[in-house]
């Protein structure tokens, strides 16, 4: 019996990587301060790693270290000590693009597992199957191919394969670009992508513009595909987005998924979930590979506009069961009279219109307006640490 697929999320840090796992991840993966794609993310010290995969298997549920640089002479030095520590913290696997690591690992730690980084832009089943027989444990595919390729590469190869499932797409093959090095002297391969491709570029004067970007992927619509073709993994992109991003997308899925394994997911409730992901982003979306060759309709090409919205209220820090006061640091101006929504990590969503709210010495007040102000509601409700305060959704 095939086990049920996992869902894996970013963690940039330590307060991401708690909230994604209470809010449904099974695993996360994170980076160290050195040898990882996201240079500019905050990263894990050893003494974070360690209390990472001590916070995650308290829950059973796992941590993955990215290794998947494109390695230089230099980045060599202390590599191998690194691994060594980080296996004593307690990883469960490293995602690695370098073909040099993996006989390392393998032949001294048989316990951690090896994933190849979708880095290497794996798209065939020779590929598969030669770092199967390497000794890889699993694939994290190339974002490049679509259903029918990933099942045939699964029916044939019979390995565990990971699929990116939500977030940002690179413009180019998995994240082989040098456009960053040209334009800005930032390896994107090394950690320091600049994201060029997402620049505004004057074409025949100055008021033409071109812009290569890609829309954001979002699959939920294709889980239900991807497990019946026994995915063993679907990965959400952005270790650097914020909390509630990372809170509410993977909620979303969480509940998709679980919807399917208990035979309840309806067309009602994944529009409902696809309506609650399209507002947590700036970007519009598409599935791109997964259903078709990517055309114009997956890209932007003459400009756009990605302005944020102001549905994250606040972030609930305490809440106080006898008097029913929940206690939140606020994000986004809101109101007396705004109906609004507190979502949880168990997946309980109260939708109230706000009747009174009051400041930290409970005074009553008419409006929260600053930032990071401490304010109080009266909700009842199973509410605990990192339930999110966000606009009842209307539309």
């Amino acid at each position: 019996m095939r086990k049920k697929i996992e869902l894996l999320s970013p963690s940039g840090d330590l307060e991401r990587l708690k909230v994604t796992l209470l809010y449904g991840a099974d695993a996360v993966y994170i980076g160290g301060k050195n040898y990882n794609l996201r240079a500019n993310a905050s990263n894990f010290s050893l003494d974070e790693i360690k209390e990472a995969c001590l916070f995650a298997h308290k829950l059973n549920k796992k941590v993955y270290l990215t290794l998947n640089i494109v390695f230089h002479n230099e980045d060599l030095d202390g590599l191998f000590e690194y691994i060594d520590d980080v296996v004593n913290c307690g990883i469960d696997a490293f995602i690695v693009s370098d073909p040099f690591i993996i006989s390392y690992i393998k032949e001294k730690y048989s316990n951690v597992e090896i994933h190849l980084s979708t880095q290497v832009s794996t798209s065939n089943v020779e590929a598969v199957q030669y770092f199967k027989n390497e000794g890889v444990d699993r694939i994290v595919l190339a974002r490049e191919l679509s259903l029918c390729e990933i099942k045939e590469i699964i029916d044939k190869t019979q390995i565990d394969v990971e699929v990116f499932i939500h977030g940002a797409m690179c413009t180019f093959y998995s994240g082989r670009c040098v456009l960053s090095n040209y334009l800005t002297n930032r390896d994107s391969n090394r950690g320091g992508c600049s994201q060029v491709c997402r620049f505004a570029f004057n074409i025949e004067d100055a008021t033409h513009k071109f812009t290569m970007a890609t829309k954001d992927l979002n699959a939920a619509r294709y889980i239900k595909d991807l497990i019946a073709m026994h995915v063993a993994s679907v990965k959400v992109e952005g270790r650097m987005r914020s909390l509630y991003y990372l809170a509410t997308v993977i909620g979303c899925y969480r509940k998709i998924i679980d919807a399917y394994y208990n035979n309840c997911l309806t067309d009602q409730m994944l529009l409902e979930q696809e309506k609650i992901l399209s507002r947590v982003a700036n970007r519009e979306t598409s599935a791109h590979y997964l259903y078709h060759e990517a055309d114009y309709t997956d890209q932007y090409y003459t400009g756009r506009q990605e302005i944020s919205n102001q549905d994250f209220l606040g972030l609930v820090v305490s809440y106080d069961k006898d008097n029913n006061i929940v206690t939140l640091v606020e994000r986004n101006y809101f109101a007396k009279g705004d109906e609004v929504e507190l979502f949880t990590p168990t997946g309980e969503v109260y939708r109230f219109i706000i009747d009174k709210m009051y400041n930290e010495e409970m005074e009553e007040i008419e409006v929260a307006r600053h930032p990071e102000e401490i304010i109080k509601l009266k909700q009842e409700g199973n509410i605990g640490e990192y339930s999110m305060l966000r606009r009842a959704f209307n539309e």
